[in-house]
């Protein structure tokens, strides 16, 4: 009976696309950015310089990721030419806010520094 439930779970879990140690983050960021020139802690740093800290940072992602436009954008005119901005995430707030949660706890600097 365990083990009849066990590989329900488990099929369940691949037909939904859920891969067992990833985060939302690493499901609906890396996959599309891994591929790009910039790193992703490239990206972050251009937002900090731009929105200072982390409360005006994690807006500002918030937002573009909503509504993603070229000139919201803090990456550079070249780039952009190159690597058009991404179509908006469809996921839910809260999975959004779980990844750039996530993004900010693995890429940022504050606190780092020594």
């Amino acid at each position: 009976m365990e083990k009849r439930l066990i590989r329900i779970i488990a099929v369940l879990a691949l037909l939904t696309g859920i891969t067992l140690g990833e985060n939302s983050f690493e499901r609906n960021c890396v996959k599309c950015h891994q591929e790009l020139p910039a790193s992703l802690q490239e990206m972050l740093m251009n937002y900090i310089q731009v929105y200072s800290g982390e409360k005006n940072t994690k807006a500002a992602l918030f937002h573009f990721m909503r509504y993603p436009h070229q000139d919201t954008s803090v990456m550079s005119e070249m780039f952009l030419q190159s690597y058009p901005v991404k179509a908006p995430l469809r996921i839910s707030d809260e999975e959004l806010r779980d990844a750039i949660d996530v993004y900010w706890k693995k890429y940022r600097v504050i606190g780092r520094l020594r």
